[in-house]
């Protein structure tokens, strides 16, 4: 039979070994594959420890479980028991798994690299998603090994056969999509991250605001809430009523024809559709960047108006109000403002903040004196949200976190 057993530091082997095999000779096994002393080895099966004289059958051990090997090495700083895993996949005891991976700085690192969501996990304080997280990861190595079963089955089934033909053809299908994935982890894993979308600081009729910039959105809009705090409601031209379509759709209530916008230090004209659209306060859509030639430079991160006469830079994350970045409060609204002039459209423009595959959100501001460690180690080059991580994990060691962050 098979057994798949599970390190600490989640490297996956799988072992062919007779059900009335004695533990230690597992173990034996699991030498040669780790390099880890059998003396230095212990084995959990649904929490329990295997004795070394104990045979597979007797524990109850079948046909594709799962078991778990720690190292029994002095000074571990959590009886192995607690660092066991549960049928399901979840720990026996999460707060200990979670302590013991934070105190070892490679296996983080590790885990920041192959597993961004158990890394975030382990190092949140909410056990309960440490827990799900958990679970998932061993409801897809159930997936795998399934698949690997049904690969197995479909080598030796009829190649004529019509049915197997076609599970034969699914199957190296979806063998190219995980390679393709496994290969964008490797080489692109900043794809699976989560995209903060483009605001400027501007200046609406000498109110303050940030405005989302949107080459994809065709018209500039404003909020009703956001025209009235401007002063500039008193000019909307209604009879340029109706409705924006887009993913979903919005009321257009009218049109401002002309209101100055300051970016920069230099003044310039801007008309704008008014839409009653209370999650969304100013978008600066593709009519104003053509008709002030502006330049979305991605390289330098600025926005350029007037041909470059002007460079205002996109705001960091935090520099974004939150509400801003809330995924769901957007998508039905702002996005149905992004495009009001073409009916139809399915593509989403809004300030959604994009997606996240596998990396998770900045951690909430620890007072001013974190904030200044994160924009030093900012400055170096390093993304905020693993900054924030590294600082969390080195308990605000500005020193530590830095060496943490080169080293990665």
């Amino acid at each position: 039979m098979k057994i798949t057993v599970m390190t600490a530091d989640e490297q996956i082997i799988s072992l062919d070994v007779d059900p009335h095999e004695s533990v230690e000779n597992v173990k034996a096994l699991l030498e040669v594959e780790t390099q880890v002393p059998l003396q230095q080895q212990q084995l959990l099966y649904n929490g329990k420890e295997m004795r070394n004289n104990d045979k597979l059958s007797a524990l109850g051990i079948k046909d594709e479980d799962l078991v778990m090997m720690v190292s029994n090495v002095p000074g571990s700083s959590a009886p192995a028991n607690d660092l066991g895993l549960k049928p399901d996949g979840s720990a026996v005891n999460p707060g200990a798994l979670q302590q013991h991976i934070r105190n070892d700085s490679n296996m983080m690192a590790q885990l920041f690299q192959t597993d961004p969501e158990l890394a975030q996990a382990i190092l949140g304080n909410d056990l309960n998603k440490l827990q799900n997280v958990l679970r998932q990861r061993h409801e897809q190595r159930a997936v795998l090994q399934r698949q690997q079963v049904e690969e197995l089955a479909l080598l030796a089934a009829d190649p004529f056969d019509i049915e197997a033909q076609k599970k034969i053809e699914a199957a190296i299908r979806q063998k190219g999509i995980d390679e393709n994935w496994a290969a964008a982890l490797e080489y692109n894993p900043e794809g699976f991250a989560r995209v903060v979308m483009l605001y400027v600081d501007m200046e609406v009729n000498g109110v303050p605001l940030k405005a989302f910039v949107d080459s994809g959105a065709q018209s500039t809009i404003i909020s009703k809430s956001c025209a009235e705090r401007c002063g500039l409601l008193r000019l909307l031209d209604n009879r340029y009523k109706g409705i924006a379509h887009g993913v979903g759709q919005s009321e257009i209530l009218g049109r401002i024809h002309v209101a100055p916008i300051k970016i920069g230090s230099i003044f310039y004209p801007c008309s704008f559709l008014v839409l009653d659209a209370p999650n969304m306060e100013f978008l600066f859509g593709l009519d104003m960047l053509r008709k002030h030639q502006c330049i979305v430079d991605l390289k330098e991160n600025v926005l350029r108006v007037g041909g470059g006469e002007v460079s205002v830079p996109f705001l960091h994350e935090k520099d974004i109000p939150s509400r801003f970045l809330d995924e769901d409060r957007y998508s039905k609204e702002a996005s149905s403002s992004a495009n009001p002039l073409a009916p139809g459209r399915t593509e989403k423009n809004a300030p959604t903040g994009g997606q996240s595959a596998g990396v998770a959100h900045g951690a909430a501001t620890q007072g001013p004196d974190f904030e200044v460690k994160v924009s030093k180690l900012v400055e170096l080059g390093f993304g905020r949200d693993a900054v924030v991580q590294a600082l969390k994990l080195f308990n605000g060691n500005e020193e530590q976190a830095a060496s943490f962050l080169f080293g990665g």
